[in-house]
């Protein structure tokens, strides 16, 4: 029972900064569905192509949106059926732009970049940033645009049950109640239509950022990452990150901003921010053995520790997938588990 109080009363919580939480959600995903663009720039085009080994127009798009979480049809005209239409004049940093210029009605697809540009995979030039308003081709041609991510965000009673927060998260998840609490302290946010998406993956780039909301460290310098611009929302956190140690960059000039984290990762990465192995009990420890996670693995002693500690039961089970993305619910109970 005292659980339960507990936990309705972080819902109440959450009800009253939705709007603040919903904000910053939205302003994020254009952001980084454009940053992730640009990461991909100079890449060459590829007919039918979906990878960056090469793209045509909308398999780029396509792409692009699969990494920020949204499905979109392969064509550029089945991706013109989606979304909500918004003017020139409202366009914002990651709505999907439309062009005609091959005489069909949609030929052409690309993402607004903000400041009249916008980012797509040409024949000509590969994936490249152009103006919207070039009057010698992409002027004459442009069609419409589509915000494929909502901005409404529906209406939630206080009398609704509280997993309704979060309305794809059941009451008997086992991370509910440190997706609860790091959502009210302002760690991780979920999504504008009421959704916290718990087995979405997450990138390196928003590990950084997250793991500073707690240790609120400041970078002594600008980050130095080839792929991290300084404009980047996160530029500043994994800067931070990376002079304490937590989480480092690569041997070639990058950070790998946009790659995906691994539960060995994960664990690694929480261990070296909130020192997990000085908290484990030795005993339970010697006694929480994963049965794929050999004793020579690189991240053994982080792993086990991370399972000594889990408040959760998340990371009680016999195996611990080591080389899986790690889930957002996963990094909540991580983060919980070390900080509680």
């Amino acid at each position: 029972m005292k659980k339960r109080i507990i936990q309705m009363i972080i819902a109440v919580l959450l009800f009253s900064v939705a709007p603040f939480m919903t904000t910053q959600a939205s302003a994020s995903t254009g952001n980084e569905i454009v940053n992730y663009a640009k990461s991909l720039s100079g890449i060459a085009y590829k007919y039918g192509g979906t990878t960056p080994s090469g793209f045509d127009c909308s398999g780029f798009t396509s792409y692009v949106y699969k990494k920020m979480g949204v499905n979109l049809p392969r064509t550029a005209a089945s991706q013109y059926g989606e979304g909500k239409a918004v003017s020139k004049s409202n366009l914002q940093p990651g709505d999907l732009v439309f062009f005609n210029n091959i005489g069909s009605k949609i030929s052409h697809v690309g993402i607004y970049v903000g400041n009249s540009n916008f980012i797509s995979a040409t024949s000509s030039k590969g994936i490249a940033t152009v103006s919207i308003n070039d009057p010698y081709y992409w002027g004459k041609y442009y069609v419409g645009a589509k915000r494929v991510v909502k901005e409404e965000t529906a209406p939630v009673a206080a009398s609704v049950p509280m997993s309704d927060v979060y309305s794809d998260i059941p009451l008997t998840h086992p991370a509910l109640d440190a997706i609860l609490s790091l959502s009210q302290e302002g760690v991780i946010n979920g999504y504008k239509n009421s959704t916290f998406k718990p087995e979405n993956s997450i990138t390196r780039g928003q590990t950084a950022a997250m793991i500073n909301r707690v240790l609120k460290l400041d970078a002594t310098n600008n980050v130095k990452f080839t792929d991290v611009a300084q404009s980047n929302d996160f530029a500043q956190d994994i800067a931070a990150m990376n002079e304490v140690g937590i989480l480092k960059g690569y041997s070639n000039g990058k950070f790998g901003i946009y790659e995906t984290l691994t539960r060995a990762q994960l664990a690694v990465i929480v261990d070296r921010a909130f020192e997990l192995q000085a908290k484990a009990d030795a005993q339970i420890k010697a006694a929480s053995v994963y049965q794929d996670v050999p004793s020579s693995y690189w991240a053994h002693d982080a792993i086990l520790a991370l399972k000594s500690i889990d408040q959760t039961k998340v990371f009680q089970t016999s195996n611990f997938n080591l080389s899986e993305d790690a889930s957002r619910a996963e990094f909540s109970a991580a983060i919980y588990s070390a900080t509680k």
